[in-house]
Parts: C-alpha cells; structure tokens; sequence
C-alpha cells in the first residue's frame, strides 16, 4: 500500500478508480476506508479515489503525536501538491468535513466542490469528555479502547491514551472558523446531515447553508450522524454526492 512522505509524517493513503480526483476525509475515531466503506464500489466507476488515513490515525506514521483539524488540512494541501493535484473535490465526514472547510478557508483554490457531511461548521463539544481514556476505562468501554489500540496502532506507536486526549481536544475546539470565514467559501458545496445528528441536523444545517452562498443541502430523514454508512440510508447520500459532481466536473 503506498505511503507519501509530507515532512514529518509518512501518510498513508489508497487510490480506487479513475478520472476527476475526489479526496475522503474521515472521522475522528476512524481511518478512511472504515468511514467510507459504503461509498468504495459507487465512487470509483467514475472517479479517482483518494482515501488518506489522516495525521494521527490509521496507519498514517510520524514521530509527533500532536495533531488537529486546522493542521491535517495543510497535510492535504501538500499531498495535493506532491501529488500534482491541482483541484479536487473533497468529501469529508464530521472532523474530515471541518478539515474540508479549512481547506475552503485558506486553500480555495485547490477546492472543486466540498460535500459535508455531519458538521455544523462550529465546534460541538457535547458528550466529548466521555472519550477520555480515564473515563472509557472506568465505564468498562474496554471493546472501544481495544478498537482504537488496533485500528491505530501505527499512528500512536502504542500509546492510545494519548491518542484519546488529542482527539477530545480536537472534538472540543475544532472548527474554528468564523461566520465570516465560512461566508467567504464559494465553491459549490453539499451540506448533508442526517435529522437526528446531535451535532449537526436540519436547523444547524440550515444555519451553515445561509452563510455559504453557493451551497445546497440533503437532511436524510430518519438518520443520525452517519447518514452515508451501511445500515442508514447509503444509496440516498451516493446518488446525491453524485449528481452534485457530476454538474460541478473541474475545469
């Protein structure tokens, strides 16, 4: 599987398909093909599909454990340089969608289109704290902490504890754009939340939409934060992702 070496990280990414670049950015918690899984066979008949384990999880290697939304986004925007990607279309999930309006922010010129999915564009620190190793530990949530020890043994070299705490920090302050940051986005950009996300969801949606102009939104009736994973409503989110590509092709 192929690594980029960006400065100090050596990040891990997969490619699937052919034609117009389109970038997945998962979750915090997650690495790409896990966040993604329901959007592999749909995506890459049509598109080169790019899933990066992002700065601090997944197999994605480097000798700092520091990491945070606003700098994962400059990790992306070199890989898109070293890669020769001029522009592509980004489609991020919860803090991979706060990673694509960064990269709206200060990199726009790389952005073809940005689909979000499961953000309100402000931090939402609810329930975070409950994430912390202590508090998984002495509420016996020894299956997730056994899930992150595996699924990023190689980003945290062992040390899942501190995993945690970057990630809750993370969660806390991030994004941290202002309204008129978010307003300066003008890319055409997807908005999808499902109706019952905690953190995100139909008003806050809404709220995000009025102020990027050039945006449009799917609430999925029924769903939660997870709108596009199996067992929710996939085929809905693909088909919509697609057409909004499809009438946004880079030029």
């Amino acid at each position: 599987m192929p690594y980029l070496k960006l400065n100090d990280l050596d990040l891990f990414y997969e490619l699937m398909g052919t034609g117009e670049p389109v970038i997945f950015l998962h979750s915090h918690y997650s690495r790409s093909i896990l966040a993604f899984s329901s959007q592999l066979l749909d995506f890459q008949n049509r598109y080169a599909c790019y899933f990066p384990d992002l700065r601090g999880h997944g197999r994605t290697r480097s000798s700092s454990l520091n990491w945070s939304t606003p700098q994962i986004a400059e990790d992306i925007a070199e890989f898109m340089e070293r890669m020769n990607m001029q522009q592509a279309h980004l489609v991020g999930y919860s803090m991979g969608a706060g990673v694509g309006l960064y990269l709206a922010v200060n990199h726009p010129e790389r952005v073809a289109t940005l689909t979000a999915i499961g953000t309100s564009g402000c931090c939402e620190p609810q329930g975070a704290e409950e994430y912390e190793p202590e508090r998984l530990l002495a509420s016996g949530q020894q299956a997730f902490i056994n899930q992150m020890i595996q699924r990023h043994q190689e980003a945290h070299q062992g040390n899942w504890q501190e995993y945690l705490r970057h990630t809750v920090q993370d969660w806390v302050h991030y994004p941290d754009l202002t309204e008129a940051q978010l307003s300066g986005i003008d890319c055409p950009a997807l908005l999808i939340s499902g109706e019952h996300d905690p953190f995100a969801g139909p008003e806050k949606t809404a709220r995000l939409a009025s102020l990027m102009k050039n945006s449009s939104t799917l609430i999925v009736q029924g769903a939660s934060h997870r709108p596009h994973m199996l067992r929710e409503q996939p085929v809905l989110v693909n088909e919509t992702i697609l057409e909004f590509l499809a009438k946004n092709t880079i030029h």
